[in-house]
C-alpha cells in the first residue's frame, strides 16, 4: 500500500514540476487604448499575416470584452487590467478628482514626496505579487506615453515604470521606483510619441533589463494607442483609422517577432486588449436636429446650495463639483446635526427637476441599491468619490463654468477583444462575453502566483 501512495505522490510532484517548467518566463501584457473589435475587422484585409491576424489566429481570443463598471477612463480601466479589481476597490475613479481636504483636484499618479507615484492605487498588482511570490527577483517594467498608464500597470513594486515627457522630448521615470536606467535616453528619444516609439522602446527595455532570461517570471507591460487625436493629418475619419490601424498592427508585428526572437517563442505569454475608451470629439448634435442641451453643473450646485440653506439655515452645504460628481459639506451637515440621508434626498429631488438631467445617484442609493446599479457602483469609490452623481441625458453637455469641464454625454460600451498568445495557448476564438477584471488572475495563474490582493474574479482558463 505505502509503495502504491510513493508512486503517486512522485507522479503528482512530477506533474507539478512539468507545470511549472511550462510556465512562461515574461509576461508581456500590451493594452490599446481606445481598440474596437468593429475597427479591427473593419481594417483586417490591410494587416500584416503576423500582426493581429497571426495573434487572433495561433491565440486564445475572446471576442467581446468590456469594462465591469461606469463610467470608464483610460486611468480606470489600466488600474482594473493590472489589480484584477474595480475602482470601488482600487480606488482610481477616472483620471482626476477633488481631495477632500484641500477642495482640489488631484491627479491619479500624483505623489505628495517623488511628484509622481502609484500611492493613490489602494491594492497590489500582478506585478506587485511577482515581487513578493520570487522575493523580489521578478523583473517588471512598464511603457506608456502617458505617466498615468505607465505608473498605473507597473504597481507599487515595480523597477520602473516609463513615459514620454513631451515638454523636453525624452522619456521620464520617477523617483518612486529609485534611479533612471542609464540607458533610459541612448538613444536620444523621438521628437514626436507614436505607438511605433513606444514599441521600439519596449523592445529596448526587455534587452537592456535581461528579462526572460531564467525561470524567474518577469512582466513588461505597454500601452498603445488608437486615438484619433495624433492623426489629423487625414482628410476624413475612416482614412485616419484605417491608418492607426495598420500602424498598431505592424507595431504588434515587430514586438512580438522580436521579444519572440530575444526570449524563445515558448517563453513568452502575451497578453493584448483594450481600455474600453472612445475618443472625447465633440458633435454638434443641434445642427442635425438631434435632441441635445447645456447642463450647467456650476450653476445648478449654486442653486442646490441656496436651496439645502431655505430649508436648513444659512451655510456651506457643497464643497466642490468635478465632472458629475457634488461634493457636499460634511463638516457643515454635522455641525448642524443634520441626516446626511435626508441632505441626500433633497438634493435628489431637487436635482431629477432640472432639465437635462436623467438620473441622479446619491451615495446610499448606490451602496444599498441591487444590481440596478453594480456598474455604477463599482466605479465608485467612497473615499474619493463625491456624494452624489449627476448623470446628464444622452447628447447632452456637461459644462462646469468653474473648472473649465465639458463633455457630452454618451452612454454606449465599446467592445474589443482580449488575446492570450504564447506559451501553451492553443488556437481558438470564443464568443462569450468576459470582463477585463479577470485578465489579471488569468496572468497570475499561468505563472503559479496568488493574484492581487483585492482581485475576486475568475481565471478565465
Amino acid at each position: 500500500m505505502n509503495r502504491y501512495i510513493a508512486i503517486l505522490i512522485a507522479a503528482l510532484t512530477s506533474a507539478e514540476m512539468q507545470a511549472f517548467e511550462l510556465a512562461p518566463r515574461l509576461i508581456v501584457n500590451i493594452t490599446i487604448d481606445q481598440l474596437n473589435a468593429d475597427y479591427i475587422d473593419a481594417f483586417s484585409p490591410f494587416f500584416k499575416a503576423a500582426g493581429f491576424q497571426k495573434l487572433m489566429q495561433e491565440g486564445k481570443t475572446y471576442e467581446v470584452a468590456s469594462c465591469p463598471f461606469t463610467p470608464v477612463s483610460v486611468p480606470s480601466s489600466i488600474a482594473t487590467i493590472s489589480t484584477g479589481t474595480t475602482p470601488f476597490h482600487h480606488g482610481i475613479i477616472g483620471s482626476q478628482w477633488i481631495d477632500r481636504t484641500t477642495l482640489h483636484p488631484v491627479y491619479c499618479v500624483d505623489e505628495k514626496q517623488y511628484i509622481y507615484g502609484p500611492s493613490q492605487l489602494k491594492t497590489s498588482t500582478v506585478g506587485d505579487e511577482m515581487k513578493v511570490s520570487t522575493h523580489g527577483k521578478s523583473i517588471i517594467y512598464s511603457i506608456a506615453a502617458d505617466k498615468s498608464a505607465a505608473i498605473l500597470s507597473a504597481g507599487h513594486a515595480a523597477d520602473n515604470a516609463i513615459w514620454y515627457d513631451e515638454d523636453f522630448r525624452k522619456w521620464k521615470t520617477t523617483a518612486f521606483y529609485g534611479a533612471s536606467p542609464q540607458w533610459l535616453n541612448t538613444p536620444l528619444a523621438p521628437h514626436n510619441i507614436n505607438n511605433e516609439a513606444i514599441g521600439d522602446k519596449a523592445i529596448e527595455i526587455i534587452s537592456r533589463s535581461g528579462m526572460g532570461k531564467d525561470d524567474i517570471p518577469d512582466m513588461l507591460t505597454v500601452t498603445l494607442s488608437a486615438s484619433m487625436e495624433d492623426n489629423e493629418q487625414f482628410r476624413n475619419r475612416e482614412d485616419a483609422l484605417q491608418q492607426i490601424y495598420i500602424q498598431i498592427d505592424n507595431v504588434l508585428d515587430k514586438l512580438v517577432s522580436n521579444i519572440e526572437h530575444q526570449v524563445g517563442k515558448s517563453h513568452v505569454l502575451f497578453v493584448i486588449t483594450g481600455t474600453g475608451t472612445t475618443d472625447n470629439k465633440e458633435n454638434d448634435y443641434g445642427l442635425y436636429r438631434i435632441p441635445t442641451g447645456n447642463f450647467y453643473i456650476n450653476r445648478t450646485t449654486k442653486l442646490l446650495n441656496v436651496y439645502l440653506c431655505a430649508i436648513y439655515g444659512q451655510g456651506t452645504y457643497i464643497d466642490a463639483t468635478w465632472g458629475n460628481q457634488i461634493y457636499l459639506n460634511r463638516k457643515t451637515i454635522e455641525q448642524k446635526r443634520l441626516n446626511m440621508h435626508d441632505v441626500l434626498t433633497r438634493c435628489q429631488e431637487l436635482l431629477l427637476e432640472s432639465v437635462g438631467i436623467s438620473d441622479v445617484y446619491t451615495c446610499d442609493r448606490l451602496l444599498t441599491g441591487n444590481n440596478d446599479v453594480y456598474k455604477l457602483l463599482q466605479g465608485y469609490n467612497p473615499s474619493v468619490s463625491g456624494d452624489i452623481i449627476v448623470n446628464v441625458a444622452p447628447g447632452w453637455k456637461l459644462i462646469n463654468e468653474d473648472t473649465q469641464e465639458s463633455y457630452t454625454s454618451r452612454y454606449n460600451i465599446i467592445l474589443f477583444p482580449v488575446i492570450f498568445y504564447g506559451t501553451n495557448i492553443k488556437g481558438e476564438r470564443i464568443s462569450t462575453p468576459i470582463t477585463i477584471d479577470r485578465i489579471a488572475p488569468t496572468i497570475s495563474k499561468s505563472i503559479h502566483i496568488r493574484a492581487p490582493n483585492a482581485c475576486s474574479a475568475a481565471p478565465l482558463f
